[in-house]
């Protein structure tokens, strides 16, 4: 049990910060009230002049997958040997040991979706998880979580450069259909068999059921303005979820994008254009979504930028239009919403997990530190008091 008492809650589930005290049982908030009294069995946590969020989200990472400190050997983000790896799943590659998860649980980040790169036009089976523990079985919250797609430079490059498919836009777009109408295929037999114990399962299809029953959506690696149209015109033609992801040339097209409903998680803003299809990078671009009427949530795509810089991203966006309130939602409750999660976290809420981060200023201002990192109800991390 666990009690924060003489907190500024930020909860998310209101318009305005509320003084409050919020008690904690068996890992999940329990109750939220101007005074709780302690009971002796209570741990308590004085947060007087300090302010209170839950904890923060990246929807889109490689976080453990491709681990820092460890160079070749460390990376497992993309199976370069076959465009179509839908089975693949990245709890299989994610290593809790990676020293990511410390810095990034240092800043207040309690949870990630983590998932296998750009390189392949389907990649795999992306996973929500905590940002504390040892064993990754332990960590899941969702899993799956998405299926990967890509589109654009990364698979024309890694296939086309060896002459295989896909070397051309086309070539990514009809690998994903062809594969999705085998899959719709295989489901619609299934619906009209009679006899379910005689229908022969396929391990390579089943893998996209979630899919097909709208559980989770297509996770789509998109950069350019026609790359975001084509999956949101594939996503559509089979009646499929999807999320945008990096979105970069979004605020090109930011009503065709609210029009078509789907969210996007914008980003990595803060690191270089080094290629062309992200010669439009900007932090105006969550901004201009937003405002359009898309929801939102930012991304560092760690490790392209680290994934302690979230907060950073977050004060950079709130500074280019997306305002500090948007910025904060764009990294807890909205999210925990893309993500499909948020029935557990993304805000302060009773009966949700008791994933919580205490600060002692705006974590858009750059001065301002976590002073104790909350997952599971458990304090995982304290800032060291500085020695006399």
């Amino acid at each position: 049990m666990l009690l924060i008492q003489n907190g500024l809650l930020y909860t998310m589930e209101t318009d305005k910060p509320i003084h409050a005290d919020l008690l904690i049982e068996n890992g999940k908030i329990s109750k939220i009230a101007e005074k709780i009294e302690p009971s002796k069995e209570a741990q308590t946590i004085n947060a007087k002049d300090m302010l209170v969020f839950p904890g923060f989200i990246d929807p889109h990472s490689h976080i453990g997958i491709s681990s820092e400190k460890n160079s070749v050997e460390g990376d497992n983000t993309n199976e370069g040997t076959n465009p179509i790896t839908p089975c693949m799943r990245a709890i299989d590659a994610i290593n809790p040991m990676d020293s990511a998860f410390h810095n990034a649980i240092a800043v207040g980040i309690t949870s990630v979706m983590v998932g296998p790169g750009s390189s392949n036009p389907i990649g795999g089976q992306f996973a929500f998880i905590k940002t504390h523990g040892r064993r990754i079985d332990d960590m899941i919250v969702l899993a799956p979580a998405a299926i990967k797609i890509a589109f654009g430079e990364n698979p024309m490059t890694n296939y086309g450069i060896n002459g295989n498919m896909p070397s051309t836009r086309m070539g990514i777009a009809s690998l994903i259909r062809e594969e999705l109408y085998k899959a719709k295929q295989y489901f619609d037999k299934e619906a009209k068999n009679s006899d379910k114990d005689s229908f022969q399962k396929d391990y390579t299809l089943e893998c996209y059921r979630e899919l097909f029953e709208r559980k989770i959506p297509l996770k789509a690696h998109v950069h350019r303005t026609d790359d975001i149209f084509t999956a949101i015109r594939i996503a559509k033609e089979f009646d499929l979820g999807l999320t945008l992801d990096h979105c970069t040339e979004g605020h090109l097209i930011a009503d065709e994008i609210a029009e078509s409903g789907f969210p996007a998680i914008v980003g990595p803003s803060l690191a270089s254009r080094n290629k062309q299809e992200v010669a439009q990078s900007d932090f105006k671009t969550s901004g201009v979504l937003n405002k359009a009427g898309v929801t939102v949530a930012l991304t560092t795509d760690h490790p392209v930028s680290r994934l302690q810089y979230l907060p950073l991203c977050a004060a950079l966006a709130a500074k280019e239009g997306l305002g500090e309130d948007e910025a904060l939602r764009a990294i807890t409750i909205n999210a925990a919403k893309i993500a499909r999660v948020d029935h557990r976290v993304g805000s302060l809420k009773v009966g949700k997990d008791a994933d919580i981060v205490i600060y002692d200023g705006n974590p858009l201002e750059i001065a301002s530190s976590a002073v104790t990192t909350i997952i599971d109800g458990n304090i995982v991390w304290e800032r060291k008091k500085p020695q006399p």
